[in-house]
């Protein structure tokens, strides 16, 4: 069966209002909504985006036009469906399916600036469309699974060694039997690496040092290894090794910890955008194309998740104002 009911904006603009007529229409374009005729657009009810509508038909009305936002049900099935298929982003996904197989082909070790820009093109292609697609079915998984292909290829190149995630406990353990050691993990780290050595060298063992490994079997015998497969501590099931760590250590409590971990998951791993993560990705990368080596970008690395530490920890205290 599907939706029983439907909200639609039914609006017109001054036609000499020009300026206010393009806004709303790229308001109205980047909600999703389909259209059933000129001044006429139609969403499913839904409680958020009935909210959008409002919100828009407010400032319509502000701007000296005419708009109303309607709950309507269709009379019969038949009818339902013909809404329904308003929605339907199978171009779309068909679309970004080219543009996957195109960059699967460009991606070289060469260039890995490049391949870490395209396979974020693709990631955020993707996020549109879903946004907008409020019937997923078959198509979205297909896509998605291919997706996910092209951005472990990326990663691959980008990061090679990326552990795969475990299965298992994640055991809680005494700080204190982790002073002074020295960590290791693969050369040229990334984000979930350098941010696991910022929280170690912060929160777990101030006076720890460390070795970056051409292979995991280069570890040191008297090394903690973290951040691949077969370390004490990497990727265990859909945690990064920064979750990992946190939980092992029994950091959960600091609130601008849990923000630096969201952070963490989604510039290594994907999943719920964070609002600072473009931000700091692309810092890291300037850090990482002015490092003459990795003590270098660790030195770097560590002076920006300082920053966002104080950051975060100073919005948990106040929240009012890590929300302006």
């Amino acid at each position: 069966m599907f939706a029983a009911a439907w909200i639609q904006l039914v609006t017109s603009l001054p036609t000499e209002n020009a300026t206010e007529r393009m806004r709303a229409w790229r308001a109205l374009k980047a909600t999703g909504a389909g259209v059933l005729r000129d001044g006429v657009y139609v969403l499913p009810d839904r409680p958020d985006l009935h909210e959008v509508l409002a919100s828009l038909a407010a400032e319509i009305t502000e701007a000296g036009g005419s708009a109303h936002v309607l709950r309507v049900e269709p009379r019969d099935d038949a009818q339902a469906e013909a809404l329904r298929a308003l929605f339907d982003r199978t171009k779309e996904y068909a679309a970004l399916m080219d543009d996957i197989g195109r960059a699967r082909k460009r991606f070289t070790r060469r260039d890995p600036a490049a391949v870490r820009r395209q396979s974020r093109t693709l990631r955020r292609q993707f996020d549109a469309i879903v946004a907008t697609d409020f019937f997923p079915g078959a198509t979205k998984a297909h896509v998605e699974a291919a997706l996910r292909e092209v951005e472990a290829a990326a990663t691959e190149i980008l990061s090679p060694g990326e552990p795969h995630g475990r299965r298992g406990p994640i055991p809680r353990l005494d700080r204190r039997q982790y002073e002074r050691r020295i960590w290791a993990t693969r050369k040229a780290p990334w984000v979930d690496r350098l941010a696991c050595a910022w929280l170690i060298k912060r929160h777990v063992d101030p006076g720890a040092s460390f070795v970056w490994l051409e292979t995991p079997a280069d570890l040191p015998k008297d090394a903690v290894g973290f951040d691949f497969d077969g370390a004490p501590f990497t990727h265990i099931e859909s945690r990064v090794t920064f979750e990992v760590l946190l939980m092992s250590f029994d950091l959960e409590a600091d609130g601008a910890l849990r923000r630096l971990a969201d952070l963490v998951h989604y510039l290594d791993v994907g999943g719920i955008p964070v609002a600072d993560a473009a931000g700091v990705a692309t810092m890291l990368t300037g850090a990482k194309q002015q490092s003459r080596d990795d003590d270098q970008l660790l030195k770097q690395a560590l002076a920006l998740f300082d920053w966002l530490y104080a950051a975060y920890s100073d919005a948990e205290s106040d929240p009012e104002r890590g929300s302006d």
